[in-house]
């Protein structure tokens, strides 16, 4: 029981931590933010083989306020420039920059691997890549390779509206409703219409008509349909 009350408590200790520290750290990790993770990760895993249950927890708190100082210190331009590298070009209008891809040790290969995911196969395409501080791969390509957008056709488009959950997995978001100022009531009613129960609806949102779209758990038969081929052995 001890081995499972010390591994609980070291889990809700690293969670807490990570929660105070926000999305950054974990999300977009600069070499510093790594850093913090491997630091922090290694001050809460020490109890669970250790007796110091409450010096790591006292270690954890220090490094959480350590990392809250640094990065508030970062905010800063002049020693931002300092505490973090700098982008670094790759290729600049549709030229391959060597020195940068020498700088970031990167092979060819990977650059242009980099470019597939992305949607590019031609470096004479593009106006801009740069491995961003983060480590990520930032493309702007020239201004004739580029997605058309309907500005560029003087299209009028609306506003794009994203439709809001109210149920999912068979469970009401309540929240949403209240947002929307809404009642359970007319929700059910909904439902109750469109012939299906709240326990069996995957997703059910509200669409900017003010109607209720459902995605139900049943899938629709489409045996043979070329469309709906399923990979393997599943046909």
């Amino acid at each position: 029981m001890e081995i499972v009350y010390r591994t609980l408590i070291v889990l809700l200790a690293g969670y807490l931590f990570l929660r105070v520290t926000g999305k950054k750290a974990v999300s977009q990790m600069h070499t510093f933010d790594l850093l913090y993770i491997f630091v922090l990760t290694n001050i809460i895993s020490t109890p669970v083989e250790d007796s110091n249950l409450g010096k790591a927890i006292i270690y954890g708190v220090i490094t959480v306020i350590l990392y809250k100082i640094f990065i508030r210190l970062s905010i800063h331009n002049k020693l931002r420039w300092i505490l973090y590298e700098s982008p670094t070009v790759l290729i600049r209008n549709g030229d391959i920059d060597r020195k940068g891809l020498k700088k970031v040790r990167m092979p060819i290969n990977e650059l242009l691997s980099h470019l597939r995911v992305k949607g590019y196969t031609d470096t004479r395409n593009i106006a801009l890549a740069v491995m961003e501080e983060t480590g990520s791969i930032s493309v702007i390509p020239k201004s004739k390779y580029r997605p058309v957008q309907p500005n560029d056709l003087k299209l009028t488009i609306k506003k794009e509206y994203i439709p809001i959950p109210l149920i999912m997995d068979g469970q009401i978001i309540y929240h949403n409703l209240k947002y929307l100022k809404l009642e359970q009531g007319w929700l059910m009613n909904e439902v109750k219409k469109l012939g299906e129960k709240v326990e069996n609806i995957m997703l059910a949102t509200f669409l900017d008509n003010g109607k209720l779209f459902i995605d139900n758990n049943e899938i629709k038969s489409n045996k043979n349909n070329p469309y709906y081929y399923n990979p393997g052995e599943d046909n």
